[in-house]
């Protein structure tokens, strides 16, 4: 199999199941934007910090690809097989959350992002995750998805948020408080 088969050289591209759309589509800024948060969970996973937790980010990894293969496929098309995004998934996610913020101290302020470069490395990656977010609620609004795509995503940035505050944590480094000016 070649990687380049010249059928995108004028800006269409397939969809799993054969329809041919422009790659500025919103369903393809979508799945794009999913590749990018999956690339940037590699980032994070490379940190020295999170060595622990590489078996978790690749299984966020794979869910990640799995949600890609779910947007790139045509709408309605049955036709096509894809892996399944589950309850048991965002489970995952939860228990996950959870056992961060069994050791964590509570939260009394809003943290601004930064204070080591791994931290702000996921700080970034949970804004991005947060545009694939809003991106798959816009698609969602013009060709139904399963929700529980939305639902992952959702869930998925709540942990990243839990993720910098604990490699904070571990890194010892203070977290920065976010003071209005009134």
């Amino acid at each position: 199999m070649k990687i380049y088969t010249k059928t995108g050289d004028k800006g269409s591209t397939s969809l799993f199941g054969g329809k041919r759309v422009l790659k500025s589509d919103l369903r393809i800024d979508t799945y794009g934007t999913i590749d990018e948060l999956n690339s940037w969970i590699g980032v994070l996973r490379d940190q020295p910090v999170n060595q622990n937790r590489s078996a978790a980010l690749i299984e966020i990894q794979d869910r990640l690809f799995t949600i890609g293969s779910i947007l790139a496929t045509e709408p309605g098309n049955t036709k096509v097989k894809i892996p399944a995004l589950s309850e048991n998934d965002i489970m995952f996610l939860e228990k996950e959350i959870d056992a961060q913020d069994a050791v964590l101290p509570p939260m009394k302020f809003f943290v601004l992002p930064g204070g080591h470069p791994s931290v702000s490395f996921g700080h970034v990656v949970r804004t991005v995750c947060r545009r694939a977010e809003r991106l798959v609620i816009a698609l969602n609004q013009t060709e139904p998805l399963n929700e529980i795509v939305i639902k992952y995503l959702n869930r998925l940035s709540d942990y990243l948020f839990m993720l910098c505050r604990s490699m904070s944590y571990e890194l010892n480094v203070s977290e920065t408080p976010w003071k209005p000016r009134m």
